[in-house]
């Protein structure tokens, strides 16, 4: 297919996520204050968009806490700069089945929780923005699976539209995709729906540029995505979504890396990945224009 390269280019920091990484790293935020503050100095480095999961303040564990997500939000949006705000709502799908032999019940790890709650600090901050995690899939680990019906997720995506939070489709292999093309069929989801592809997370989609290409292809002309991948081809990616016509996501929750022996911090990644927007000759847009192009509605402090 001819290239068909994005000239104005949003870039996403994934702050900190929920994967056990936190005693990986001294720069993987903690404590809201840390995610806050992190998040801020990306958006001063050239994000437009911080995506933002919270971690117990001690233990650096991932939470649902509304208390600490009500932080977070309060504390970005009290800075002097300006940031799209995207929180995850993939928490609460959490499944470890017991072992090969007796799968039932349980064992420690699982969290699963209803719709309602799923969304309840999304209902309470009311961020712009906010992930749906578009299927069930096996993650690397042995016992664990990433659990997302069709019937939570339509309840889940319902939820959000009505709220007036723009749901960002997580897609981490194709047929993730194409449920997100159902639920927009079924008007459960606008029609200019926003997408992040997701490359490389064990067992998903592979990170090799031919997967690449069938994602990309997979995306509606009118829809918007973006696109990541884990680890040392995090910021190989930046200039690979541009060339095909997305836009990019880089931070600490995917790659921990700003090159081979040295940590990085989320404004390192940040600044390194406007670096290549740039050299490859597209524009880095605000979070202004991120808002103008995909519907979006500034909320003001509380």
């Amino acid at each position: 297919m001819p290239l068909a390269m994005n000239n104005d280019v949003f870039i996403t920091c994934a702050v900190t996520g929920s994967g056990s990484t936190q005693d990986r790293s001294p720069h993987v935020p903690r404590s809201p204050k840390q995610i806050a503050d992190s998040a801020i100095a990306a958006a001063r480095a050239g994000a437009a968009v911080v995506h933002c999961h919270v971690r117990d303040p001690d233990t650096g564990v991932p939470s649902r806490d509304l208390a600490y997500y009500r932080e977070v939000t309060d504390r970005i949006r009290a800075a002097d700069v300006d940031v799209v705000l995207n929180l995850t709502a993939g928490m609460g799908g959490d499944l470890v089945l017991g072992g090969t032999e007796e799968p039932l019940p349980p064992a420690a790890g699982t969290d699963m929780v209803g719709a309602e709650e799923r969304v309840a600090h999304i209902a309470e901050c009311l961020p712009e923005i906010c992930t749906l995690d578009c299927g069930t899939m096996n993650f690397a680990e042995a016992d664990y699976v990433m659990t997302n019906t069709p019937g939570m997720l339509t309840e889940m995506a319902r939820r959000m539209t009505e709220l007036g939070v723009k749901p960002e489709i997580e897609a981490f292999d194709t047929g993730h995709l194409w449920y997100a093309k159902q639920l927009v069929a079924d008007g459960v989801l606008d029609a200019n729906a926003l997408v992040q592809l997701c490359m490389g997370v064990p067992w998903g989609a592979p990170d090799d540029l031919n997967t690449f290409m069938a994602m990309v292809n997979n995306v509606p002309d009118d829809w918007t995505f973006s696109a990541f991948a884990l680890g040392r081809h995090q910021l190989a990616y930046v200039a690979a979504a541009v060339l095909a016509g997305g836009n990019v996501r880089v931070g600490l929750e995917d790659n921990l890396w700003l090159s081979k022996g040295k940590l990085a911090t989320n404004e390192q990644l940040i600044e390194r990945a406007v670096t290549i927007v740039e050299s490859i000759g597209a524009r880095v847009i605000g979070p202004a224009e991120v808002r103008e192009k995909l519907g979006l509605v500034k909320r003001a402090p509380r």
